[in-house]
């Protein structure tokens, strides 16, 4: 039903023409279900956009054929996409909140595709609209219909991304990235709910994803992209088993999984031996009882209620759960952005919390608990280089000036494996890896003997995350410091994490070595997260690597 030939794509820039697609090739049979997976950069939602023909200014398809069911697509005029588009084939793009207007309720949002495809009348338009609202499994269609995409977890605003995409049932329907960012059991309920309304409709699917594991459970076949090229073609469970290409064998490499360490993660050349670190007995912090309370509509809401718990020096601690669990919150108590209402933070002998948080900021305390934030380029000010980065908690709380000043940013650098010369770069101009390392820099800059990391790896590809993984292991052995590692990737967690903590609902409900827990889960939650996590199937090369 789709057919793409020897497709390139280039964008125009002030430098001259940047090629971003090369001689891009693969056919789509009715009801498959195909993943184009490969790294940030490697041309996979360009090839998407290119199909839609929905590039940015400055994109344009050089050379290639794009034939969808006897049409060309490449040449077709701008009102035959128009309804090839929504019609025929749709798109669920990757951020959810950002393809909904946020200031239209999402059912009159389910209602303009419909309209615009003839799909509905004015009489019928709610109806249908409150249909597709249910088709997705969201309760109380009626009453959603009316709210606002800020009203709604990042789950249910990809059910609403996904109700539109599928409202006027089309044939083909191209998932990009569509569950970055989303906790691993709303990803499972977004993936199976995606499988099973385009099977039960007969539909057509492309996922784009970096996820591996995620492309392995849900897709026939598989499509590796590499610089703009397709380096590998196959069914999923051969490509896998039996990688070809290197870097096909990369990326199986990289992928965190049961069995390996984190030194695994990375190619065979890079794979030196891991320093020795072992925690100690001393404790350096203590919750006790820690408590967080917002006022409601309806009454106080409780985000965190009654935690408990202690974390040794040198230790690394895991804090997983799915998203409104209130181990984000939990943590930015922790690390003073945060007031509790009530309970202790107690650190090297001495409560945090009678300290409020705006007094925090500027005590000389702050440089021993620090943060590295989930999203390197949203915490980073873009007006700021990377020196600037790193200098500010230098100049600000350590009083750092001239020569001394810049020496500490070299060393810090170094340390993070960060090339001088970009040093020079603002956000914009440096890759996700490369922002991940400048936010580290920054957090350890003041020698902090308590590191909060809330999902630092969260949006990297698997090989930047293999290196910042590393990273993270060996800046713990190094200087000695302490984590607590937030995040809702289990397999990620089992390679940093000694302990792991698991919340519900704002409460702990189990802990434990990571290993046991993890493995042999008591807590029916707990067993249903990891029951939910994307698992790759083991390649041979894997095997090889784990003896």
């Amino acid at each position: 039903m789709l057919s793409v030939r020897d497709l390139a794509v280039t964008f125009r820039t002030r430098r001259g023409d940047v090629p971003a697609v090369c001689g891009v090739g693969f056919d789509l049979a009715p009801g498959e279900t195909l993943g184009i997976v490969g790294e940030s950069g490697s041309g996979k939602s360009v090839t998407s956009y290119a199909l839609m023909r929905i590039l940015d200014a400055g994109g344009e398809i050089r050379s290639g054929a794009m034939t969808w069911n006897g049409t060309d697509l490449r040449n077709a005029r701008e009102a035959a996409m128009r309804k090839i588009r929504g019609g025929e084939i749709s798109m669920i793009f990757q951020n959810p909140r950002a393809a909904l207007n946020p200031i239209r309720k999402v059912g009159r949002q389910i209602e303009d595709v419909l309209r615009q495809h003839g799909r509905a009348t004015d009489r019928d338009a709610m109806g249908k609209a409150i249909a597709a609202l249910e088709a997705v499994r969201i309760r109380n269609g009626a009453e959603r219909y009316h709210a606002y995409p800020f009203e709604l977890s990042g789950g249910m605003c990809q059910r609403i991304v996904i109700a539109i995409a599928l409202a006027c049932e089309p044939k083909l329907v191209i998932a990009d990235e569509p569950t970055t960012g989303l906790d691993i059991t709303t990803q499972k309920a977004v993936m199976d709910l995606m499988r099973d309304l385009i099977r039960a409709r007969g539909m057509s699917s492309i996922v784009i994803t970096h996820d591996l594991g995620l492309a392995a459970e849900y897709c026939d076949r598989l499509c590796v992209m590499k610089d703009g090229e397709i380096v590998e073609t196959g069914p999923s469970a051969a490509l896998f088993a039996r990688p070809s290409h290197a870097y096909t064998r990369k990326l199986v490499d990289a992928t965190p999984r049961p069995g390996v360490g984190v030194r695994d993660l990375l190619p065979a050349e890079a794979r030196t031996p891991l320093p020795v670190h072992e925690p100690k007995a001393k404790k350096l912090l203590e919750v006790v009882d820690l408590v967080k309370t917002y006022a409601g509509k309806s009454g106080p809401v409780h985000a965190v209620e009654g935690v408990s718990f202690s974390i040794r020096e040198g230790e690394s601690v895991g804090l997983v759960g799915e998203s409104g669990c209130g181990k984000s919150t939990t943590s930015a108590m922790l690390v003073r952005l945060l007031d509790p209402t009530s309970g202790a933070i107690v650190f090297e002998n001495e409560d945090m919390a009678a300290i409020p948080a705006d007094r925090f900021a500027r005590d000389p305390r702050r440089g021993r608990i620090q943060m590295v934030f989930q999203d390197a380029t949203d915490s980073l000010n873009p007006r700021h280089t990377a020196a600037d980065a790193i200098a500010e908690p230098l100049r600000r709380i350590a009083g750092l000036r001239g020569k001394a000043l810049d020496a500490r940013i070299d060393e810090l650098a170094d340390l993070t494996g960060l090339p001088g010369h970009l040093l020079r770069r603002f956000p914009h101009q440096l890759s996700g890896g490369q922002k991940a390392r400048v936010g580290i820099a920054r957090a350890i800059a003041l020698e902090p003997r308590f590191l909060v990391l809330d999902e630092p790896t969260a949006a990297l590809d698997v090989s930047i995350q293999a290196t910042v993984l590393n990273l993270l292991a060996d800046l713990r052995a190094r200087l000695g410091m302490t984590y607590l590692f937030v995040s809702h990737d289990l397999a990620v967690v089992r390679l940093l994490c000694d302990r792991v903590i698991v919340m519900q609902s704002g409460r702990i409900v189990e802990e434990g070595a990571a290993d046991a827990v993890l493995e042999a889960p008591t807590h029916p939650y707990t067993r249903a997260l990891v029951e939910a996590a994307p698992k790759p199937p083991r390649s041979e090369v894997v095997l090889r690597a784990v003896g």
